[in-house]
């Protein structure tokens, strides 16, 4: 009864609406509903921040599942990703965190597809690139591109990562509702991070590079758009007209810094369809930048259907092995743990109290639930929190959770309009290098920023960070070149041991891990003081407004069952002395050779990545 005395409080306290919002520099905060109109175009903006990763994932992975030039399929697949994703949102906005944090494709599960499916190889790759793009494949023996035997074939190749990925995705599901995330980060620090999410985008330079070698001029026209946007016009704010509380006032819109990506690629995709309409661009496919051509691919709108609703199951069975499941864990992981630092960030900036140890597990059980979904469902990827949404919400000062559901409602629809998906899946070839070059280049950098926390001087952790990152590499590639060399006597164990050594991300991260946990070092000189760092506020800062992390609707009914504090994800896990008593023994100064002891993990080591460069893996 304690919490319903605490909510009380917190309704009746003589702090107003507006001294609280004020105080928080929000506009809307997490509790507060705009106006029905402001909702639909706010988290329509939350859908476009989020749609350049959106959109990436399904392109880049199109080619491993063996689509090809299947561009139908392709945006089947794009309108299969925005519909999960609108469903994951909901789910983690309503059940999960209860904070405005988007759902979306990650990368970090890309590497291990990735690996995965080179087991599997395609015959159209090898022989595009022999005969190029004027290759008949059916005088070769193999289906007609787009026909039912061609889609056979990659939809298999989905089956398998649908059923890795709604496996691997079970140990999230338990990670989190069990509470044992906090045990999990005790043992990963800076070290062990910055190896695994640089590789992620490192191991993808060919891809980037292959699509934007297309047309070289087009790629670069593309990636200086991005630059000039994002960094050298990210001050410049657009004039327009609101309406607010205050009514309808004119205020600068910095729509550079919302949408770099998209503005850039829209831009490039003009410039193709000029250099198409006036034949700069060879109408041979035989010739170099005959790709660039948006007339090429444009019978996929005509194809697609207006509309599609996704379904699960919709590309078949499931199919699960030992060796893709065990392969799709690194991604599971590492997912997990920058989901922890949005979590924090994500409150701060939309005017919440830090999450507490229940939401935080929550978090994390209803993500893994949205990755089985989006394995059911069949997007060839999982889903994570978005930190350029997080990053949004500071730019727009709107926190509102409501914002969030409506844009994760115009998701779902946007995934059954067939044309929709369509319109992305035409988007050239060396327009969409470009945008990886950069993207994965972030990727890469978001990596690294994690050794702010470390002591560079030492060279224990030069030696860690170095070996991690070359074998990570390495390692990859040796397994590429040789692909017979694994022979353990099992063939079970081979596939496990080729996917697994086949991911650069698990490679670095495991050698970073094992190294970072047995060479000795200082938590000083691990980055560890400042990596298990509370988020700020104070004891009484955190209890107020704690009903925000609530259940909606059975919350009354909860907090009569006395049993259910010691439920990690049930709001009512511990008690207020607890709660109180924990607070205060986070506050403690670590030293450099004592932890101190932490009683429920997650609290006190909470993991901050907002970096404030905008993008999540």
């Amino acid at each position: 009864m304690q919490r319903k005395h605490l909510r009380e409080e917190t309704h009746s306290g003589n702090v107003s609406e507006e001294d609280t919002e004020l105080k928080n520099g929000v506009l809307y905060s997490v509790e507060d509903t705009p106006p029905w109109y402001l909702c639909i175009l706010l988290g329509f903006q939350h859908n476009l921040t989020a749609v350049g990763a959106l959109i990436s994932v399904p392109i880049l992975l199109s080619s491993h599942f063996c689509m090809d030039r299947d561009k139908v399929g392709l945006s089947e697949l794009i309108g299969t990703i925005f519909f999960v994703s609108g469903l994951a949102t909901l789910l983690q906005t309503t059940f999960g965190v209860r904070l405005p944090i988007v759902q979306g494709g990650t990368f970090t599960f890309v590497a291990p597809t990735i690996a995965i499916m080179n087991q599997w190889g395609c015959p159209y790759t090898p022989l595009r690139e022999k005969y190029g793009e004027a290759v008949n494949f059916t005088a070769l023996a193999l289906p007609e591109v787009g026909s039912e035997a061609h889609r056979d074939m990659w939809m298999e190749r989905i089956r398998e990562i649908q059923g890795a990925i709604m496996v691997a995705s079970i140990f999230q599901v338990v990670i989190g509702f069990s509470g044992l995330m906090g045990f999990v980060l005790r043992f990963i620090g800076p070290l062990a991070i910055t190896p695994t999410i640089s590789l992620v985008g490192l191991s993808l330079f060919k891809t980037g590079s292959d699509m934007a070698s297309t047309q070289w001029w087009i790629a670069i026209t593309t990636i200086f758009l991005i630059t000039l946007f994002s960094q050298y016009l990210r001050d410049i704010k657009v004039p327009c007209f609101t309406i607010g509380r205050a009514g309808c006032r004119k205020r600068g819109l910095p729509i550079f810094t919302l949408f770099p990506v998209l503005l850039s690629m829209v831009i490039s995709w003009v410039i193709c369809a000029i250099l198409t309409a006036t034949d700069v661009l060879p109408s041979d496919p035989t010739k170099w930048g005959h790709v660039a051509r948006t007339d090429t691919e444009i019978d996929v709108l005509q194809k697609s259907k207006w509309f599609r609703f996704p379904y699960p199951g919709q590309w078949g069975l499931p199919t699960v092995s030992v060796a893709s499941v065990f392969g799709m864990l690194a991604g599971v992981l590492a997912s997990m743990i920058e989901s922890v630092g949005d979590y924090y960030a994500c409150a701060r900036l939309s005017g919440a109290p830090p999450p507490p140890t229940h939401a935080v597990n929550r978090g994390i059980g209803i993500e893994g639930i949205g990755c089985i979904l989006a394995g059911a469902w069949g997007s060839g990827n999982g889903t994570t929190s978005y930190s350029e949404n997080v990053g949004a919400i500071g730019v727009t000062k709107v926190g509102s959770v409501r914002v969030v559901q409506v844009g994760g409602i115009v998701m779902l629809l946007l995934g059954c309009l067939g044309k929709f998906g369509a319109l992305f899946a035409t988007i050239p070839a060396p327009v969409i290098g470009g945008m990886f070059m950069v993207t994965f280049g972030m990727v890469t950098a978001v990596g690294i920023t994690n050794l702010q926390y470390v002591d560079l001087n030492s060279s224990r952790n030069i030696f860690i960070l170095g070996l991690s990152l070359f074998f990570g590499l390495s390692a990859p590639f040796w397994v590429a070149n040789n692909p017979t060399a694994i022979n353990t006597g099992s063939t079970v164990a081979d596939q496990i041991f080729s996917v697994l050594l086949s991911t650069s991300m698990f490679v670095g991260g495991f050698i970073g891990f094992v190294l970072d946990n047995t060479i000795p070092g200082t938590p000083k000189e691990r980055g560890l003081l400042d990596w298990r760092k509370l988020s700020s506020g104070t004891a009484e800062s955190q209890n107020a407004r704690m009903h925000i992390y609530d259940l909606p609707l059975i919350q009354t009914y909860l907090d009569n069952i006395s049993w259910l504090k010691y439920v990690p994800f049930c709001p009512n896990f511990m008690n207020k002395r607890d709660q109180h008593k924990e607070r205060e023994g986070n506050g403690v100064e670590m030293k450099e050779d004592v932890f101190p002891k932490n009683k429920n993990g997650i609290d006190n080591v909470a993991i901050v990545l907002d970096n404030g460069i905008g993008t999540k893996l």
